[in-house]
């Protein structure tokens, strides 16, 4: 059978040590004659689960005791809702630098006052804003780290005035972060920690429950603290490969040294695209993400670009159509894609440039 060289933007590829122990909890969990998707949730069994992928998570992160981590359903999406809930006042700022954060801000707005301080969309999305000041009158300043639509990323923990909150959906424990530089992270796991279906939260508990409003029973982080993660039945098999995962990233080294590894297989992609003749980057050379490499057919040959499309699928290459709202290529190239996929997509690429020369 033809390799395929996984480069879809999520559900993502992941790690195949999480594959084949999810498959055997498919058969049989931890020795109950039962699989793991039939699993009730009260059981000592999946409870040792959810701590042990508790504790992963503290570990991986170092992420300090007076910060709670939590499982729920609902993705980024319905986190954008619960920022706003659990947060929002008086006022929120948010950095605007992409699709998923607008849509952020779109749930804000509907609750309160909030806007954006700083937004590229004037270019489409190609860069991240700078040298923007961030008011100190805001209940949050909220980022999105990774763009995957537009390839940029935010590098560093950045310094802020005011309770920061980061939708880090697609470039969680791909770098060390310092935890307490924010106040709630979270993201939708289907990009570097597991599969579609479960929300991770990392939230600093005495900055909750400071709004007045009426918080909705479900929407209220509070709820979900106090039951673990198991207010309502939690997504159970996403969270199990959740688990695999971070104990297979756990493994090879940790944030520390996957980040490296990150690093080698974005320069490696990085690089043939700048060398390249056929192709061209979109994002700025100092935003690039390490993530989500995101580039078009170079000036002059645009009318390549079905038919380079074509060639890469027929040597392997999955996923590399860019996003429909943006077009182009996009390979996401996550903690679990191996470098030598990288490479085989530069090789591809280095091939069709000589069928054209």
């Amino acid at each position: 059978m033809k390799q395929v060289h996984n480069f879809t933007a999520g559900p993502c590829i992941l790690p195949q040590q999480a594959i084949d122990n999810a498959i055997e909890a498919l058969k049989d969990f931890k020795g109950t004659g039962i699989p793991v998707i039939s699993i009730s949730h009260r059981t000592k069994e999946w409870e040792s689960v959810m701590d042990e992928c508790r504790s992963l998570w503290r570990e991986l992160l170092n992420i300090p005791e007076d910060y709670e981590i939590l499982f729920l359903g609902g993705g980024a999406s319905m986190g954008f809702l619960y920022v706003a809930m659990n947060f929002l006042e008086g006022k929120a700022g948010y950095l605007e630098t992409g699709v998923w954060a607008k849509k952020a801000l779109k749930e804000a707005k509907g609750l309160g006052n909030a806007y954006a301080v700083a937004s590229s969309a004037e270019t489409v999305f190609n860069y991240i804003p700078k040298g923007y000041e961030i008011p100190s009158d805001l209940d949050y300043f909220h980022i999105t780290t990774n763009n995957t639509i537009y390839g940029t990323e935010i590098h560093e923990d950045i310094d802020c005035p005011v309770p920061l909150i980061a939708d880090m959906s697609s470039d969680i424990l791909s770098r060390p972060v310092d935890v307490t530089k924010y106040a709630m992270i979270y993201g939708g796991a289907q990009k570097n920690v597991g599969p579609a279906g479960v929300a991770f939260f990392i939230v600093k508990k005495d900055l909750l429950g400071k709004v007045s409003r009426y918080i909705p029973t479900m929407l209220d982080l509070r709820s979900h603290i106090d039951g673990q993660s198991m207010y309502n039945t939690p997504p159970v098999f996403s969270i199990f490969v959740m688990n695999e995962t971070l104990k297979w990233l756990k493994g090879i080294g940790g944030v520390e040294a996957i980040q490296k590894v990150n690093k080698e297989k974005a320069e490696l992609l990085y690089g043939e695209i700048d060398r390249n003749t056929l192709f061209r980057g979109t994002a700025a050379v100092e935003d690039r993400s390490l993530m989500n490499v995101c580039f078009v057919m170079a000036e002059g040959y645009e009318n390549l670009q079905d038919e380079f499309m074509a060639f890469a699928k027929a040597k392997g290459m999955a996923g590399i159509k860019g996003h429909r709202s943006v077009g182009g290529f996009r390979a996401s190239i996550y903690n679990a894609c191996p470098i030598e996929s990288v490479q085989a997509l530069v090789d591809c690429m280095k091939e069709f440039e000589e069928l054209h020369k």
